[in-house]
């Protein structure tokens, strides 16, 4: 997938392992990115500077409260987490106003998942449709086949979230 649309967007990092930021900046050298290794920090960078987007982390920096303020400033955020993976997280952040959510063993696709993000109106698929076409199969192994049926009414209309 071409990473035309990401360049030189300005995205901020906030996680509390600064190898999580490396493996990212590798990942993305087509971005300016940002790091802040705690909530305040990062909520400092979110109320004062201009961001094309944000990656949080969930544990350790208080992600659902950055996750607030960046919702609130119109910032479209990715919840990034190796230890809160769970169905319940997921619609936790997708309720929360998440752009999308992305497990740490899928890191190694974030530049996909952030086009997908600023590609979501160009072939008419919605948000809903790209997250589950990259991530259902992960779900599927993860956490068998039947993970949407905790919450069955929130991922029949997730499908076709915009």
């Amino acid at each position: 997938m071409p990473h035309d649309l990401l360049d030189g967007k300005r995205i901020l990092v906030v996680d509390d392992e600064h190898d999580v930021f490396e493996t990212i900046e590798e990942l993305l050298p087509m971005c300016r990115l940002v790091e802040a290794n705690n909530f305040e920090q990062a909520k400092d960078l979110l109320e004062g500077e201009p961001f094309d987007m944000a990656l949080l982390d969930i544990m350790g920096v208080r992600g659902y409260d950055l996750l607030k303020i960046a919702s609130a400033k119109g910032i479209p955020s990715v919840m990034m987490t190796a230890y809160a993976l769970s169905v319940k997280d997921t619609v936790n952040s997708f309720r929360g106003g998440a752009a999308s959510y992305v497990p740490k063993e899928e890191l190694a696709h974030i530049a996909k998942f952030l086009n997908d993000i600023l590609a979501t109106h160009k072939d008419g698929k919605t948000k809903g449709e790209r997250w589950l076409d990259r991530l259902g199969d992960f779900y599927d192994g993860k956490f068998g086949s039947d993970w949407q049926s905790s919450d069955k009414k929130f991922w029949m209309k997730f499908r076709d979230w915009v």
